[in-house]
């Protein structure tokens, strides 16, 4: 007898069928509340085989344990194991064994494989194997800032724009840095793979249950953005996670590669990861909010920008953590190099989008996708923090177009630079207690380890550049 499968139904009513034979998962309930015994049930009714504990290690890479259906119940109580030790950052080998305690509202099925064997993904929080969270896992380290947050009155909504570019690939399927197309900005059909492979991110995407609310070819050759709702800190950042994921399995099952490096191109523009905030009252009203405020700005929210603009450059190291992110943060490709904030003007690191009422919020511009999502929300949200604590102002918005601004005019507005290298902005972050608390002592440590090694080997390393400058001396 042929075997029949029932088509399910999709997550997303509009969301069409991929182009490269990916399955439509079920449409998934509202998991907020969701208990142990509702998780095992989907699971059982949705045929999931193999359940992804994912995690975040310091520098912002997914990391997971996957086990079997028989182990589901074990990994839903947070009783799995792993070796803490093999993680960058986390612990030495003597105090290797960690366990994984999941969200169980991040439960979500990858539209993949065959319906009768699917897979799942759950977001996991790392503990100690005595039950206590630990130190290291950039996941708590934001929920911890967020928790300080609240005890303000305040929780925060956030949107990330992370751009990415897709590359061809090698007759071998090595990685290259050529496009497959010569789009610009906005540009309709940019030459076959670019857009089929963007429909499909979008596509399953929606299927797993987010709401993207635009996509489009970027500036560059091969250089996209796809726009999802802004969403509470935590989710958003567990959603870029799992985005970045999305992209580069896509990425390679058309054959090309997907990176989020910040600036691989030279002579074209970066990819940045501009970062959408609000803060929300206990009441639920927008606190940036203010209809009798300057430019219908409350003063929350200016102390707020106040509080990013003087600790930027003590979280760059942060929100631009690679040698190659201080390629992008350079003049002349639209991306910002000075400490200032704007209405509607986009040469500076924050603006002010157009939006008031419920919309009101800011645009930092100066993240890039390389950066671990958890740690930079939150070290921008304790900066934003410490400007409402301490009531710090902006000073007056520029909104004259910086990148055409003398050194004298800018010294004459006291607008300061971003640093210009990695080296510099460990430096600035070395010095602020404010970003290093956000962190936590167990992180910081580690990350200015690991990066001051990368910066090390970089500045030893003899360049292309140099030997056509220099050779002749």
């Amino acid at each position: 007898m042929e075997h029949v499968t029932r088509r399910p139904e999709l997550s997303h009513p509009n969301a069409a069928p991929t182009s490269i034979g990916f399955t439509e998962a079920s449409r998934l309930p509202d998991l907020k509340g969701a208990t142990k015994r509702d998780i095992l049930e989907l699971a059982k009714s949705q045929n999931v085989r193999f359940l992804r504990l994912q995690f975040s290690d310091i520098l912002g890479f997914v990391k997971n344990v996957e086990v079997p259906t028989g182990q589901f119940e074990k990994a839903l109580d947070g009783e799995i194991m792993f070796d803490g030790s093999s993680i960058e950052g986390f612990v030495r080998v003597e105090e290797s064994d960690m366990l994984l305690k999941p969200d169980l509202e991040s439960f979500r099925i990858f539209p993949w494989g065959e319906p009768e064997n699917r897979n799942a993904r759950i977001i996991c929080d790392v503990y100690k194997s005595d039950e206590t969270p630990f130190e290291g896992d950039p996941r708590l380290a934001l929920k911890r800032v967020l928790a300080d947050l609240a005890e303000m009155g305040y929780s925060s909504y956030v949107g990330m724009e992370a751009e990415f570019f897709l590359f061809q690939r090698s007759a071998d399927g090595q990685p290259t840095v050529t496009t497959h197309d010569f789009g610009g900005y906005f540009d309709l059909t940019p030459v076959d793979l670019g857009e089929r492979a963007r429909r499909d991110i979008v596509n399953i995407l929606e299927l797993m249950g987010f709401d993207v609310e635009a996509a489009h070819h970027e500036v560059a050759p091969g250089q996209h953005e796809i726009d999802f709702r802004y969403e509470d800190a935590l989710v958003t950042a567990d959603n870029i996670s799992t985005f970045k994921f999305v992209v580069r399995n896509v990425a390679l099952r058309h054959g090309l590669h997907a990176t989020f490096m910040p600036k691989p191109i030279f002579g074209q523009n970066g990819s940045g990861m501009h970062t959408h905030q609000s803060l929300f009252n206990e009441e639920k009203e927008n606190a940036f909010d203010d209809p009798n405020g300057p430019e219908g700005l409350s003063d929350v929210m200016l102390h707020y920008i106040g509080g990013l603009l003087r600790h930027a450059r003590g979280y760059c190291a942060v929100t631009s953590p690679l040698v190659n992110s201080y390629k992008r943060l350079v003049p002349g490709y639209e991306a910002p190099v000075n400490v200032a904030w704007s209405l509607h003007n986009r040469s500076p690191m924050i603006r002010i989008p157009s939006r008031r009422g419920k919309g009101t919020r800011l645009e930092l511009r100066t993240p890039d996708p390389a950066a671990n999502p958890y740690l930079a929300l939150a070290v921008q949200i304790a900066a934003g923090m410490d400007g409402i604590r301490e009531k710090i102002e902006p000073g007056r918005p520029v909104n004259k177009n910086i990148w055409n601004m003398s050194d004298r005019e800018r010294r004459r507005l006291r607008i300061d630079d971003l640093p210009r290298d990695l080296g510099e902005a460990l430096d600035h972050l070395a010095k602020n207690r404010v970003i290093q608390a956000a962190l936590g002592e167990h992180i910081y440590t580690h990350f200015m380890k690991n990066k001051r090694r990368e910066w090390q080997e970089y500045i030893g390393q003899v360049h292309e550049w140099e030997v056509e400058r220099y050779l002749a001396y």
